[in-house]
């Protein structure tokens, strides 16, 4: 069955005591939607960018800003020799805060540099437009300054595919770290160079980051400035749109990194202190700072912040033919304390004083409009918390996500990887975590995102193998090191997309195990790319295991990131605990693991469905580096075995530190 189907709130018995607050928040989602909609619909409302911010028309130039507690508003720029012209004064429209300039066509030119000069009592500051579209850095002064844009108009050669239609099997990329080269990368440059790679990789989504402007690389793209504007360091807009474009048309949904969760410090170049007061689209006080990430918190109680973001959603989708998003910092945004130290140990830390149901009512309004612009289109929370409700219709007192990131699942592999011994791995616990979910929503798991492998972190395979990752990587060359982390490696990916319920996601380059960590030039590096870059010569080279292994995670995407399988649910068949052996079945397909450090097992029964079986593939394979112990697409017929609890099943060899993958006859079916 696909999508998987999911369970109402109301079916959760433990929840029973906290109707009155899932009732509460969903009728504070149907006031918000009266009152901001017109008949039901909150797409007139998220319309600010139309409105707001510099365009052309067939009268010329129009300019409007929203900043209440300013006196004054100054277009400064090329056009004016970066003073204050009368003629580039805006007038304020309303008690509101709406100024407004309009100028002739030829007034600006294209690729002209200006920013605001706002005015307000006691004092004055340079300000780069809140709907400014196109905003661009001085490579000699380093300061950002909008641009006058006004490009052709570009012509969409791809329609989006259908993203509801089939199974999320993402891949999370970062353009600006997307080549080999030292430097930032750009979007032809992923265009031309990575994209062959993801759709060779069977990977069928790309999820962007850092998309959104951000003054400060080293930020990832967390702390955005412009929300408007794609990023200028990777090209223009419309190279962007190229990439889009380019990705639809080898059949991938294209779904972005959208940091709606706060906004940097930064006043010239964001929106903080913008109109002369903290409080304009932020809270004041100390609940509008967030003090672990230097950063500033909106405000979603304002109709015109929340117009502000709900009209970002609407013109990525439009303006850019998004198919989804990823909507960053979750957690941080539903709590007070952020989730920051916090244990979430009972459903009485979801419904307490210390949740802002604002922002869980933004989230929902969120989902809301982009799903009326997109009915197929992905959101996914990144959320640690595991609040109930993100998957579920805001009727229901949810936010109305179609997936959760399953952020618990990376931490139980690299826990393990550092802290627990080899013989002390637990297949039953691997199991529960892997599979334990709400009913009421849909996850995507994964072994490792960037979120593992940033500044004081490791990729998957280097927490695994650590220094031996530099040299002995040779196709050739045997080591218990390297031998243990390559199958424990293959185990993890095969388990985690083996057990996914709705989706599975890679971090770019992961899939071939790429090295060491990311790290974004900064002044404690001494302004180094080196890790701020994708090692693809690694994949390339056939005399290096990171081949074989890059060979081995795309046979297993292109076997199981399907509707054929994830159309299933996982079904266990039997774990041992004291043997390490787990066997689940999926379909068609049964998934056979041994993560005993040295044992093996001849004729193992395992109980499965009356047929006959191939093995489609196996973690141990000669082309995936590994140890070649079994014959590659050997057949097995079922029979009654009687041994060990089994009743009807096959004999398999199995292994010490392997995964088969084995596929039942579709003349059985």
């Amino acid at each position: 069955m696909w999508p998987p189907a999911r369970a109402k709130l109301s079916d959760d018995a433990w929840l029973s005591p906290f109707q009155p607050h899932l009732k509460r928040r969903a009728e504070k989602f149907e006031a918000a939607v009266q009152r901001l909609g017109t008949n039901g619909s909150l797409i007139p409302f998220s319309d600010a960018h139309f409105y707001y911010g510099l365009h052309h028309t067939d009268e010329g130039w129009v300019f409007r800003e929203w900043a209440p507690n300013a006196t004054s508003v100054h277009l400064v720029g090329d056009h004016s020799g970066w003073h204050e012209l009368p003629e580039f004064a805006c007038t304020r429209l309303n008690p509101a805060g709406d100024w407004e300039l309009k100028l002739p066509s030829d007034a600006l030119q294209h690729n002209a540099h200006y920013r605001l000069k706002v005015r307000w009592n006691g004092g004055e500051g340079d300000r780069i437009p809140a709907y400014g579209r196109r905003v661009v850095q001085d490579l000699c002064t380093l300061i950002f300054s909008a641009q006058v844009w006004k490009p052709q108009e570009y012509v969409w050669k791809h329609a989006s595919p259908n993203v509801a239609a089939r199974p999320p099997v993402i891949y999370e990329g970062h353009v600006g770290m997307g080549q080999e080269r030292a430097g930032v990368g750009t979007y032809i440059e992923f265009r031309e160079k990575v994209l062959p790679r993801i759709v060779d990789a069977g990977y069928n989504t790309l999820q962007l980051m850092a998309i959104q402007e951000h003054p400060y690389y080293g930020s990832f793209g967390y702390h955005v400035s412009n929300f408007f504007a794609p990023s200028s360091r990777f090209g223009t807009p419309e190279e962007f749109k190229e990439l889009v474009d380019a990705a639809h048309g080898a059949g991938l949904t294209v779904i972005m990194d959208l940091v709606h969760s706060h906004a940097v410090k930064n006043e010239t170049e964001g929106i903080s202190r913008f109109d002369g007061t903290l409080w304009q689209y932020f809270h004041d006080g100390p609940k509008g700072s967030h003090e672990a990430w230097d950063s500033r918190c909106f405000d979603y109680t304002k109709p015109e912040v929340l117009r502000f973001l709900l009209s970002n959603c609407r013109y990525w989708v439009e303006e850019f033919h998004m198919d989804g998003f990823r909507f960053d910092g979750v957690t941080s945004m539903l709590y007070s304390h952020h989730g920051l130290g916090k244990a979430f140990t009972t459903y009485d830390d979801y419904f307490n004083i210390e949740v802002d149901e604002d922002a869980l009512t933004y989230l929902a309004l969120a989902n809301t409009v982009i799903h009326e612009l997109r009915p197929d289109a992905l959101t996914i929370a990144e959320d640690v918390s595991g609040m109930p409700g993100l998957g579920a219709p805001a009727i229901e007192g949810g936010a109305g996500f179609d997936a959760r990131l399953a952020m618990g699942v990376p931490d139980i592999w690299f826990k393990l990887a550092a802290d627990t011994r080899d013989e002390d791995w637990h297949v039953e616990n691997l199991w529960h975590e892997l599979t334990n979910r709400r009913a009421d929503e849909r996850v995507i798991s994964y072994v490792e995102s960037h979120d593992q492998s940033i500044v004081g972190g490791k990729t998957f395979l280097f927490q695994l193998i650590d220094s031996a990752i530099y040299y002995e990587m040779e196709i050739h060359r045997t080591s218990p090191q390297i031998d243990r982390g390559i199958a424990l490696w293959k185990i993890a990916r095969l388990l985690t997309l083996g057990t996914a319920n709705y989706g599975y996601l890679n971090f770019i380059g992961n899939e071939f195990g790429h090295p060491e960590w990311v790290d974004f030039p900064r002044e404690g590096n001494g302004w180094s790319y080196h890790y701020a870059r994708r090692q693809w010569s690694l994949r390339d080279n056939p005399a290096l295991k990171y081949h074989a292994l890059g060979d081995f995670d795309r046979e297993l995407v292109r076997l199981l990131g399907n509707v054929e399988y994830f159309g299933h649910h996982p079904h266990l068949l039997l774990s041992h605990v004291s043997d390490h052996v787990l066997v689940f079945q999926r379909g068609e397909f049964v998934i056979a693991l041994n993560i005993h450090p040295t044992q093996s097992f001849s004729d193992r029964p395992l109980a499965v469905a009356p047929g006959s079986y191939r093995l489609v593939c196996d973690t141990d394979e000669a082309r995936f580096a590994g140890l070649a112990r079994l014959a590659a697409g050997q057949q097995f017929f079922s029979h009654e075995v009687n041994d060990g609890g089994v009743g009807h099943g096959i004999r398999a060899y199995l292994p010490s530190r392997c995964g088969l993958v084995l596929k039942r006859d579709q003349a059985q079916l």
